[in-house]
């Protein structure tokens, strides 16, 4: 079988919890990502905002299958470092999870931040250390490391 790769920003953790118990962490945004967040993300066409200084990022939830997938959609941002603020509008957040044996798969894809991208570099080190830190430290250690 051959595995299908995608230039869009991926990554990945497997944790020690159910897949309903992953779904359930990722919607908690506030602890493991944002401390400055507003709104709800875990149910279909829920909106939430998160902030960091000048940086906002809104979302609307544009599926939602608990234990299994959240998709987060970009309505508006401003990326206050880069010169095309709004780079992030459009784009989504995908978050597919897997039972593994005993585990969970956590897989989040950014689609729309491709290595192109103006802040791939900054993005991707920031996704990865709220997801394979933070949100894993959420899930194995029951608390997280939000900005």
């Amino acid at each position: 079988m051959k595995t299908m790769t995608t230039p869009d920003f991926t990554a990945t953790v497997v944790v020690d919890q159910t897949p309903q118990e992953a779904f359930n962490a990722i919607a908690n945004v506030s602890a493991w990502w944002a401390k400055n967040f507003k709104g709800n993300a875990k149910n279909e066409n829920d909106v939430f905002l998160v902030k960091f200084g000048e940086t906002f990022v809104e979302f609307k939830i544009a599926e939602s299958i608990p234990g299994k997938k959240v998709v987060w959609l970009v309505t508006d941002c401003n990326l206050h470092w880069i010169s095309d603020k709004k780079e992030w509008n459009g784009t989504r957040v995908v978050w597919d999870i897997n039972p593994i044996g005993n585990a969970t798969e956590i897989v989040m894809t950014h689609i729309g931040i491709v290595p192109e991208s103006e802040c791939y570099n900054e993005c991707s080190t920031g996704w990865d250390k709220h997801i394979k830190t933070s949100l894993y430290k959420l899930l194995s250690e029951g608390v997280g490391l939000p900005a």
